[in-house]
């Protein structure tokens, strides 16, 4: 009688058994931990917005008898239809850059609805001597939040940052907020190290604190939703609460104060003034360059720019790019779109990459290691078959050499590389 080769023996059913066993426990416990190892492999998401907008040169789409975008000297640029979403023109829309005090919008857009406007705050002392531009406030006195948000978007005052970070529970908590916000209307190009914008006076650099022109685009348009950042963007002139001078105290007044004024030179009667600003926010240091980001409203359509590391005041540069953005819109077709809040169409694959207080990185070798699974029911089902087929197709081991094991898969994972960061310029106070 000839043996039967093929025979599977009991020890072989066994350990096909758990071959079989283990994918099933696997899929179920190990992929929803990791969705970036799920969606279809080798597959890398386009930008937010849409994905003419991962250009860093100059993206336009030309139409008869439109113009080209103006040349500014700035790095990064946007132009949007705020109505529509449709962004009309972008220079390297997506590349990360020091915010410098742009980065209050954030602030703003984080803090305003969380804040009761009368609430009374006593700033500590640490907040009072915050480099940088500040109103001028003492530990001694009680402002009210509304003053303060008004000395943090029309004067860009630091202490007000700090301040109103301490109301809302401390200058960490305030910067989880911050990043949670940004993360929420997908404004991922976005990392807040700072309340007010400050960098090499905090230490923070291109790595730690960054956001994009897209990003400051989208956290205008959010903010302007809400009447009270409205209210306080497009504020030319407020009077700014202080202790009462000894004069003032004679006269039996309590609470002195002075007129502040605002830094947005494009609102009514400034030296730049556009018609239909509605407001915005521009910041500076030395190593971000000039920074402003603001909306106009002509004609019952409204235009949103916003442009980062320009090489002076950006007024002229931001009028150049609302006049080409009312004569586009319209005509050319958009090169991308500004997203709504928490639309994922842009990150089809599932990834999120959200941050934290410190900017994430690609998923590790750590972090990997173990997953021989590619996704998903269907894939775990495919290996156990193949693995059942083995071990039926082996034979005794004095006529073969055992079967080799088999081998792990990953599931493939796309990494994005963040654009290079620009040149450093020498370190100063703003």
């Amino acid at each position: 009688m000839r043996p039967e080769r093929h025979r599977a023996r009991p020890g072989a059913v066994r350990r096909t058994a758990a071959l079989l066993a283990v994918p099933a426990l696997a899929t179920t416990a190990v992929l929803p931990a990791t969705p970036a190892l799920a969606g279809p492999r080798h597959h890398v998401p386009g930008p937010v917005g849409g994905p003419q907008l991962a250009g860093k040169g100059i993206v336009v789409n030309g139409a008869p008898g439109v113009k080209a975008p103006p040349n500014i000297k700035a790095s990064s640029y946007l132009i949007a239809d705020m109505d529509t979403g449709e962004v009309l023109a972008a220079k390297d829309a997506h590349g990360q850059y020091l915010p410098a005090s742009t980065l209050k919008t954030l602030t703003a857009l984080t803090l305003v609805p969380k804040l009761d406007p009368n609430r009374l705050v006593r700033p500590s002392q640490a907040a009072c001597d915050v480099e940088g531009t500040k109103v001028g406030m003492t530990p001694k006195m009680q402002y009210k939040v509304s003053d303060l948000f008004h000395a943090l978007m029309m004067m860009s005052a630091n202490d007000a940052a700090v301040t109103l970070a301490e109301a809302d529970g401390g200058v960490h908590k305030t910067l989880a907020d911050m990043n949670a916000e940004a993360k929420r209307i997908n404004a991922r190009d976005t990392l807040a190290g700072s309340p007010n914008g400050l960098d090499v006076d905090l230490k923070l650099n291109i790595r730690t604190q960054h956001t994009s022109s897209y990003d400051l685009a989208l956290i205008l348009r959010e903010g302007l939703k809400n009447p009270d950042f409205r209210k306080y963007v497009a504020t030319i002139d407020f009077p700014f609460p202080a202790p009462p001078t000894k004069q003032e105290r004679k006269k039996g007044k309590k609470v002195g104060g002075y007129p502040i004024h605002t830094h947005n030179r494009m609102l009514p009667g400034q030296p730049h003034a556009y018609a239909g600003m509605i407001g915005g926010k521009n910041g500076y240091t030395v190593a971000a360059g000039q920074t402003f980001v603001a909306a106009a409203r002509r004609g019952g359509h409204t235009i949103i720019i916003s442009l980062m590391r320009a090489d002076q005041p950006p007024s002229p540069y931001a009028a150049k790019l609302l006049d080409w953005g009312f004569a586009a819109r319209g005509k050319v077709k958009p090169v991308g779109t500004l997203v709504a809040p928490g639309d994922e169409a842009s990150r089809k694959d599932g990834k999120d990459d959200g941050h934290g207080l410190l900017p994430g990185g690609p998923l590790g070798k750590k972090d990997a290691g173990g997953m021989w699974l590619i996704g998903g029911g269907a894939a775990g089902v495919l290996l156990a078959i193949v693995a059942l087929f083995l071990v039926l197709r082996r034979r005794r081991p004095a006529a073969r050499p055992p079967a080799p094991e088999m081998p792990e898969v990953h599931g493939a994972h796309a990494v994005r590389t963040a654009p290079e960061a620009p040149p450093a310029d020498a370190e100063d106070r703003p």
